[in-house]
């Protein structure tokens, strides 16, 4: 088991150590030499399950990426194909396994598919009229959820907010109930449920439609409930978090250099030594692993950037100051403890390293007049300043033909908080965007309207009031609150956080109906019968006091500042909650407006 997956009240370790379980024993059915192609998609994600070494273990002797023409080793017996269920993959696996099966040099091979989480009949029927359907042995690996933190796991769809609300498809959201189901089996019945927009509403219906299929098997779960409640959340709650600049040192990794599965590539030539910059090797990318056992980056990772240099400072300073107290030592035993420290003191010293060089990466965008000039811009719409007609700075980086997500979060930003965009401002945007990017640009405009992100507005400016009724905006002088600003990474705080923190605050929805009334979609509060013989957290002890653990499940995708804030939220001091975070995929704003455009023609 990963040590950074279980520090926290519920162990994420045993959901790793569950999945893992259930590759090795698909994995042990073949008997004999492996090998594996993956759908690139799932390599990043169950990687985190299980490493490459753990599977060489179990005979898998070589691990490619799934492509036209592959080279399959002869040396192998078995061939295993892990993929989604997508019929653009099944195309790619047919015609590989045509060319194999075709050449009389190869020996024979035994063929598999693990569909992941499962298989559809759909490919299935595309593998016959492929007519190689007999060729294969098919099994599920119901892999629904990948653990990243011990407060932090992700279904890791690829783009279910366009999947759901541009293409009307409700897979991801069947996905969703059946990953809080698998939840429920490990971690116990989840006794309340609240949910927050249509998509939270039809997950909570799918959750009763699977539990009654259940009524008439064993009971399943440990005898005494981990979870006290878990909120659902609609992306579509809160867009003016996904579109504003993440200000958090994780956050503005992911923002400049993009994490995928818990690692990022940043550009070699500050990594390397002065004599080393001008070789080949500075050409490389550096890639780091960014987790919490990391002890340097688990310190840095929920500051605002602001306090990221002080803070790499402070540490360089103790470890120097370690160092030199500890060269005088004299007796034998100061010696012995002096060196069981040294390894990990220099893990540490190079860890420092690493995370100062990665500082100076995003030092170096972020002291740019351009990336000041886009935050005073997002801080004027979050305050609901100059939000009613066409932005000059928009259309300054229109006219220099600024990168386009950077021009359409910004748009889309001005919509969310002005509750939509007068007619004729709407209409000079799409034209400005079609005359200086192309015809294409009109495609990603049209699927924005069609989400509703980009609208006209309306009478009721549900954002202004939200802003108020929750405090999201909060002055940044010297006399605020500090509490206020301690959670934060700028003066706005997210809609959802300040909701997750509001309703583990209240037992009931008391109060709370205006605010309610504000948000799109349906809100639900319901409870779940929990099975004989188990007891929830909240009623096995007599404590009022006692830490409640709630679940935040982002359905469309979370980004790191949420995390972040809530975090900082569970670690106050009159906090009793152990907030986890569950998202179907982790996102910024980048990746959050590419996935609703369409790819530019070859």
């Amino acid at each position: 088991m990963a040590s950074h997956l279980s520090g926290g009240r519920l162990n994420v370790a045993l959901l790793q150590e569950a999945l893992r379980k259930e590759l090795l024993n698909l994995l042990q059915a073949c008997d004999g030499p492996k090998s594996m192609i993956w759908d690139e998609w799932l390599a990043g994600p169950i990687g985190l399950i299980a490493k490459y070494g753990l599977l060489q273990e179990h005979d898998v002797t070589e691990m490619l990426r799934l492509q036209k023409n592959l080279t399959i080793p002869s040396n192998v017996k078995h061939v295993i194909f892990i993929i989604r269920a997508k019929i653009e993959l099944i195309d790619l696996i047919a015609d590989n396994v045509l060319r194999v099966s075709k050449s009389s040099i190869e020996p024979k091979k035994e063929f598999h598919i693990f569909f992941v989480p499962r298989k559809s009949e759909l490919c299935e029927k595309h593998l016959s009229n492929k007519r190689v359907f007999g060729s294969f042995t098919i099994e599920e690996f119901k892999c629904d959820i990948y653990p990243f933190e011990s407060d932090l796991i992700s279904l890791e769809f690829q783009n279910d907010f366009r999947d759901y609300y541009l293409d009307g498809d409700p897979t991801c959201l069947y996905q969703a109930a059946v990953a809080i189901k698998r939840m429920e089996n490990l971690y116990g019945t989840i006794p309340k449920v609240i949910g927050i927009g249509q998509c939270a509403k039809q997950v909570w219906n799918l959750m009763c439609r699977l539990s009654k299929e259940e009524q008439n098997t064993a009971p399943k779960g440990p005898s005494k409930g981990i979870i006290d409640e878990i909120l659902l959340i609609d992306r579509s709650t809160d867009l003016a978090t996904v579109f504003s600049t993440q200000l958090t040192y994780e956050g503005l990794i992911d923002e400049l250099f993009g994490i995928k599965n818990t690692t990022a590539q940043f550009p070699g030539m500050k990594f390397l030594s002065t004599d080393e910059q001008n070789s080949d090797a500075s050409k490389e990318k550096k890639v780091v692993i960014l987790n919490s056992s990391e002890e340097v980056f688990a310190k840095l990772r929920d500051k605002n950037f602001t306090y990221v240099g002080s803070a790499l400072a402070r540490k360089a300073r103790l470890m120097h100051d370690y160092m030199v107290e500890n060269r005088n030592n004299k007796s034998i035993q100061e010696i012995k403890e002096f060196v069981a420290r040294l390894p990990q003191m220099l893990a540490n010293k190079q860890s420092l390293a690493t995370q100062t060089t990665i500082a100076e990466y995003i030092k170096d965008i972020t002291d740019t007049i351009d990336f000041h000039d886009i935050l005073q811009c997002e801080e004027d719409f979050l305050n609901c300043m100059n939000t009613s007609s066409q932005n000059s700075f928009i259309e300054d980086l229109i006219a220099q033909k600024a990168p386009l997500t950077q021009v359409l979060r910004l748009i889309c930003l001005q919509c969310v908080t002005s509750s939509g965009l007068k007619p004729k401002v709407l209409d000079y945007y799409k034209r400005e965007l079609v005359h200086v990017y192309g015809l294409n640009t009109w495609l990603g405009v049209c699927n924005l309207e069609k989400t509703g992100i980009l609208k006209i507005q309306s009478s009721t400016r549900h954002y202004t009031i939200l802003r108020k009724a929750l405090r999201l905006t909060v002055d940044n002088s010297e006399d605020s609150d500090a509490k206020e600003k301690s959670y934060l990474d700028r003066t706005y705080t997210p809609i959802t956080v300040r909701l997750a923190e509001i309703l583990s605050k209240n037992k009931t929805s008391y109060g709370l109906q205006d605010i309610y009334s504000l948000l799109p979609g349906p809100v639900i509060e319901e409870t779940q019968a929990i099975p004989r013989g188990q007891n929830s957290v909240s009623s096995d002890s007599s404590s009022i006091e006692t830490t409640k653990v709630v679940v935040v499940f982002f359905l469309g995708g979370c980004t790191y500042t949420e995390i972040s804030a809530l975090r900082a939220l569970s670690q106050q001091e009159e906090s009793n909650v152990d907030f986890v975070i569950m998202t179907t995929k982790l996102i910024n704003g980048n990746t959050f407006t590419e996935s609703l455009l369409e790819p530019l023609p070859l």
